[in-house]
């Protein structure tokens, strides 16, 4: 059975969801501003946020993005229209198509991140003590079912 609910409970749910909103509409604004659609820029960010420095497939975009293959192959080609990313082969295997930056998609991704940094150091302000919450609410559930929950 599901604990029970407090009025501040709810009241930090909605704060949490309403910053992610308006961190989100916010993000997409900033892109518009750089001539970047808000899909764009997260499909940019994937790429170059990835960990692999071959550089991530469609499939590992899609995965990220939480789109479907086919959907991720429609975004990748309007931005390699746009100049921002391009397809190259994995040398190991030529089978593999991996997805890099232009020079000008690596400029645009790194003046927008630049950004959402300092945003998101001003956001953190206001939602860590949300998350905090929530993460103090979790912590008997997470004994329960054995889970292992990290220290400070």
């Amino acid at each position: 059975m599901p604990p029970e609910l407090t009025d501040a409970d709810y009241e930090r749910l909605l704060e949490f969801r309403t910053g992610l909103r308006r961190f989100l509409k916010w993000s997409g604004e900033q892109a518009e501003r750089v001539g970047l659609s808000p899909a764009q820029h997260q499909l940019m960010l994937a790429i170059r946020g990835h960990r692999d420095p071959r550089g991530p497939t469609i499939g590992d975009v899609a995965n990220e993005l939480l789109l479907r293959h086919h959907s991720a192959v429609g975004l990748v080609d309007r931005a390699e229209s746009a100049g921002l990313v391009r397809r190259i082969h994995d040398p190991d295997d030529h089978r593999v198509v991996r997805l890099r930056l232009t020079a000008t998609g690596a400029r645009k991704i790194r003046q927008l991140s630049a950004v959402m940094l300092e945003e998101l150091d001003r956001l953190g302000e206001r939602l860590r003590p949300i998350w905090s919450g929530l993460e103090a609410r979790d912590e008997p559930n997470a004994r329960r079912q054995g889970r292992v929950v990290a220290n400070g």
